[in-house]
């Protein structure tokens, strides 16, 4: 039987040695979060300060970049930290506060991405009704719905996996998670188990079934309209299923790392494998949606001629 304890230190074992690389990967960190960072936020102020985007399509990509803040802050600021350091060890409340973020981040970004295909489908398949079917008030909703849930139901994780006895500390992974630390304990986790599957299935199944729905609808109509609204259709929809596919490419990638013993696979390979879930999507989606669409694309090369 193996002995049980509280440990108040998770180790983080994806880490390795960087030896005399260690500056050159903390300056190329550093440079990644500061981008993310900036591009974010640029499109968030082209958003909020020109008025004629102050429409539904773009009030959900303030969300979806303010979301991508968010996650990238919930990793970036701890790595940079972690690869200073010589020990990599996070104290407890520290890895429960970043498994909420992480977790999060990640249910909040799903959501985002299917309330965008709701939006697209209603401005493709009923264009004279939009307006009526999508207004002010109907957008605050569904943010609040986008953002609330998750919020709520990771934090409701809390409580289930702090007071877990834990016969060991090692994460093999270079941020904390939920199934990392669950699969440490020594103690009954049935009701952890049943729990994660179970808002794991809502967090993906949910968003899933409106994204399939939509874009369904919206390939009938691009079939049988006319060639403009074709085009309309693609112009609108590319930067959303090129954010879409990137976020459930790191969403799958997540899932293997967590679900499968991936202790003889190169430790290279382990740490992409994390780092992809929280830094891609947040990479390439302001710069997708800032290059592609006409209404952002000007705000944004004037912000940076300014900081130019």
């Amino acid at each position: 039987m193996k002995n049980s304890t509280q440990l108040s230190d998770f180790i983080l074992g994806a880490y390795f040695d960087g030896g005399p690389f260690r500056s050159l990967y903390f300056t190329i960190v550093m440079s990644l979060y500061v981008f993310i960072f900036g591009s974010n936020l640029l499109v968030i102020v082209v958003i909020c300060v020109n008025r004629s985007l102050h429409e539904p399509m773009y009030m959900f990509l303030c969300s979806l970049f303010v979301n991508e803040l968010y996650g990238s802050t919930g990793l970036f600021p701890f790595l940079l930290l972690q690869i200073l350091s010589d020990v990599h060890t996070v104290s407890a409340p520290l890895c429960f506060l970043q498994v909420f973020s992480v977790y999060s981040y990640g249910s909040v970004e799903f959501l985002n991405l299917a309330a965008m295909s709701y939006d697209r489908y209603l401005a493709i398949c009923c264009p004279l009704q939009y307006n009526e079917l999508m207004t002010a008030n109907k957008v605050t909703k569904l943010i609040v719905g986008i953002w609330s849930p998750p919020l709520l139901v990771n934090f409701l994780t809390l409580p289930l996996i702090v007071p877990l006895k834990r016969c060991g500390n090692i994460i093999n992974k270079v941020y904390c998670d939920n199934h990392s630390i669950v699969k440490l304990a020594c103690s009954d986790t049935t009701l952890n188990n049943i729990y994660g599957l179970t808002v794991s299935a809502l967090s993906v199944f949910g968003p899933l079934i409106v994204i399939l729905y939509t874009y369904m609808r919206i390939l009938k109509v691009c079939f049988s309209g006319s060639k403009q609204t074709r085009q309309k259709a693609i112009s609108t929809c590319m930067p959303h299923l090129a954010s879409l596919l990137n976020f459930s490419f790191g969403a799958c990638f997540e899932i293997l790392q967590s679900r499968f013993n991936m202790n003889s696979s190169p430790n290279m390979l382990r740490i992409f494998l994390s780092l992809y879930f929280l830094t891609c999507p947040p990479l390439f989606n302001p710069l997708m949606y800032g290059l592609n669409l006409s209404k952002i694309r000007p705000g944004v090369a004037k912000g940076q001629d300014q900081r130019g």
